[in-house]
């Protein structure tokens, strides 16, 4: 599993001009199965990105696509992890906490 930050490097006017291609991006990635879960951070100078992949290439890969690294608005980090426990109820857990 990776975590990606998303850390912009641009006022967010910049990154909301440039939100519905980012949707776009995150919509292929779940359809693809890519994704697990993401969401802006708090205070909002980035995004967090739960992924799987075969390896760190291949999300490196996929991250080169998205808008806002493309386009210089974002740098990204990328941190590889084994999960080795998680919670039955991850999804009540998201929905009660979020």
């Amino acid at each position: 599993m990776f975590v990606i930050e998303l850390i912009y490097k641009v006022d967010l006017s910049q990154i909301d001009a440039h939100m519905k291609a980012h949707v776009a991006f995150l919509n292929k990635h779940y359809a693809a199965g890519s994704f697990v879960v993401s969401g802006r951070k708090i205070p909002r100078d980035g995004g967090i990105i739960l992924a799987v992949g075969q390896d760190r290439s291949e999300i490196e890969a996929i991250m080169v696509e998205d808008p806002f690294v493309s386009r210089g608005l974002a740098d990204v980090r990328i941190i590889e992890f084994r999960a080795s426990q998680r919670a039955d109820d991850v999804q009540d857990r998201i929905t009660k906490r979020g």
